[in-house]
């Protein structure tokens, strides 16, 4: 029974939860890791998992408790998650890339990324989860074991702070960002 379970849940949401490391880390090999440990911890905690929220907001607030350990373990972790990633030196190895790297070669998504990076780990969250991983206020207050209203308020601040920084980037580099989205009901 339990084995089913776990299959169902890994081939519903595999590739949600690997993205969603795959952001917080930008490394794939990490990520890879990172989802072991966390299907790891599913089978571990899965008849202690009391129906609370949905099996979904469970299983990605394992996931990013599963990161921030991975990051707590390096040596200079606070420095590694602020740290701005390298696009330049960062390589697509797969073949078929998953289609947020494809876009991540457009200048502008590219730029939009770069400034996320730029936010504290509670604002990259909160907009990893909103915005690419598609996930409601709601869901993402369950995940982070946040109210709303703190949702809310990261989310804000997030957005006005990569707001900020694409304008700032705008303006030396002569990018136009009109056409990304920033808002989200």
């Amino acid at each position: 029974m339990i084995n089913s379970v776990f299959h169902d849940l890994y081939e519903k949401y595999h590739q949600e939860i690997y993205q969603f490391i795959y952001y917080m880390t930008r490394n794939r090999e990490t990520a890879e890791d990172l989802v072991q440990e966390v299907y790891i911890r599913i089978m571990k905690a899965y008849e202690r998992f009391e129906g609370k929220s949905s099996e979904k907001t469970w299983m990605y607030s394992i996931a990013r408790n599963v990161t921030i350990d991975h990051f707590r373990k390096q040596k200079g972790w606070k420095d590694k998650l602020f740290t701005n990633f390298d696009w330049d030196r960062q390589a697509i190895e797969d073949s078929q890339p998953i289609p947020e790297e494809v876009a991540i070669l457009n200048d502008d998504i590219q730029a939009l990324y770069q400034c996320l990076n730029r936010c504290t780990t509670n604002q990259r969250s909160v907009i990893i989860l909103r915005y690419i991983q598609g996930m409601s206020i709601t869901e993402t207050a369950a995940i982070l074991n946040w109210s709303e209203s703190k949702v809310k308020t990261t989310q804000h601040r997030a957005l006005k702070v990569i707001k900020k920084l694409m304008d700032d980037s705008s303006g030396k580099e002569g990018h136009r960002f009109e056409k990304i989205p920033l808002e989200r009901k």
